[in-house]
């Protein structure tokens, strides 16, 4: 096969208990709500889009199949990765140390409610 299969990633979700709480949230961090709406009886599907683009997140009910509380793996990107921690943490979120790297830009984690785990790198 010559051609790519796969072209793009359309959107990562994310098991939380709350999905308003999650909304919330990444919206008062400046993500967008582009798509919220039941799509079957006790079935929503949450979805927020970064300002930059690119791939959305999607908030999805947890459940004992999918439970919160994960290391997304999710990278989020940032001007100033020292304003973005002090903001987290004002926020009350568990937020680890700022790494400050010679080899790489700021960077550091935080958590959500839920325990879901992001990473925040300076661009």
């Amino acid at each position: 096969m010559t051609e790519a299969i796969f072209t793009t990633v359309l959107t990562v979700a994310v098991p939380v208990s709350d999905q308003d709480r999650a909304k919330g949230l990444l919206e008062g961090l400046g993500l967008k709500t582009s798509f919220d709406r039941e799509l079957r009886p006790g079935f929503r599907w949450v979805e927020l889009t970064l300002a930059g683009g690119g791939p959305t997140l999607s908030l999805v009910q947890a459940s004992s199949e999918l439970p919160a509380g994960i290391d997304t793996g999710i990278r989020l990107g940032t001007p100033d990765a020292r304003a973005a921690r002090a903001f987290l943490i004002e926020l009350g979120l568990q937020v680890g140390d700022l790494l400050e790297w010679e080899t790489a830009p700021p960077m550091f984690e935080f958590s959500d409610p839920d325990g879901n785990r992001f990473y925040v790198t300076q661009l």
